[in-house]
């Protein structure tokens, strides 16, 4: 009777830690993401006389946003080890991250692993499903110029060509520095099959199961498009004639691999309610240089190949020994631990609810003036 009693009290009391942590996460939202909306109308006029200026304020709030995502799992306990090559010393360049897809978790690691990588949040780009448009984020995601794709035959090449626009559009003229791209295009667990049967069918030398065979559209129009606007001199700015010569141009593809441990993935309802247990995810990092790869078709679908069996290979090592192997010429494989600071969590959070409460006096003045 008294395991039973003991079981039925933890029970209890995981049942009310997450009820408690879902009201916290929907008043997170409702006053940080109206908030964010709020100061970008109000400072509609600094983007008439100073576009830069008002996407590096928007930048801000975005990284801000994107913190206080990470900070639903950094305080369940959720935390990420980094393995391989050290992006800290490109966060100023340009670069495409490509990443495996497991699950909604996913893009949460992320928000949460790149919160100290510099200003590489203010300035990445993410591409993902239409689908997020129409969550709770989607508004935000819009307004930063992220991209959303729909997936599935009938959409792929008419998606390439609003992709190709977008970019000419928004990448440069919003400073936009890293994009972040799953080329596997969707979930591992609802494409694992058909890309085995594609690799079959085709007597590609892959036989994956821990990630799928990459589609090639996306990458190949990023590179395309980016390094076309290089050759042409725009930078920047957009525009040739006035192109900043600081910038450098896409110099970088990070190869990018998140594993979980025993294979589990994590969803984004795990990440808010908070009912695992304390997990650490492992992101591997591999960086190449742009000037490296081939850009003919056939070459650059082989060598995209090529890296995820690769990943294949290291996720393998991985759920056999706790560990990813070390880089290629090294003997050792080193990790670093990710930190986020609490007090600079309890800040952005801070901040966000007294910006809530600021704007609620704000309209409910305005509202009590006119009715």
């Amino acid at each position: 009777m008294a395991i039973t009693v003991d079981n039925t009290g933890k029970m209890g009391f995981l049942l009310l830690r997450m009820a408690l942590r879902f009201i916290f996460m929907f008043v997170n939202n409702m006053v940080a993401i109206p908030s964010y909306v709020l100061y970008l109308i109000a400072l509609q006029p600094v983007r008439v006389i100073d576009r830069k200026l008002f996407w590096y304020i928007e930048g801000v709030m975005f990284k801000w946003l994107l913190a206080m995502v990470a900070s639903w799992g950094w305080s369940a306990g959720y935390t990420v080890v980094e393995w391989g090559d050290n992006v800290q010393s490109i966060t100023e360049d340009e670069a495409v991250m490509l990443v495996n897809h497991q699950a909604t978790g996913d893009v949460c690691t992320l928000m949460m692993c790149l919160q100290d990588k510099g200003m590489v949040v203010r300035q990445m780009m993410w591409l993902m499903d239409h689908i997020f448009k129409y969550t709770n984020f989607g508004i935000v995601s819009l307004v930063h110029g992220d991209f959303f794709i729909r997936q599935g035959k009938a959409y792929r090449d008419q998606q390439l060509v609003f992709l190709k626009d977008h970019l000419e559009k928004y990448y440069r003229s919003r400073d936009r520095k890293w994009i972040i791209l799953f080329p596997e295009g969707g979930f591992l667990r609802k494409r694992r099959e058909t890309s085995q049967l594609y690799a079959k069918k085709n007597n590609l030398p892959y036989v994956l199961t821990h990630v799928t065979l990459p589609r090639l559209g996306a990458t190949q129009v990023i590179l395309n498009t980016l390094l076309s606007q290089q050759e042409n001199g725009i930078t920047s700015t957009g525009n040739p004639e006035v192109s900043d010569q600081k910038h450098k141009g896409l110099q970088w593809v990070i190869d990018t691999t998140i594993a979980y441990p025993n294979a589990d993935p994590m969803d984004i309802q795990t990440w808010i309610l908070g009912y695992r247990q304390p997990t650490v995810t492992h992101v591997y990092y591999r960086i190449y240089s742009v000037k490296d790869l081939p850009m003919e078709t056939e070459a650059l679908t082989d060598w995209l190949y090529k890296r995820f069996a690769e990943k294949e290979e290291l996720l393998s090592h991985f759920y056999k020994t706790g560990a990813f192997p070390p880089l290629p010429g090294h003997t050792e494989a080193v990790s670093r631990e990710m930190t986020l600071n609490n007090s600079w969590l309890f800040f952005v959070q801070s901040l966000a609810f007294l910006s809530g409460y600021m704007w609620y006096c704000i309209l409910h003045y305005f509202y009590q003036s006119v009715f």
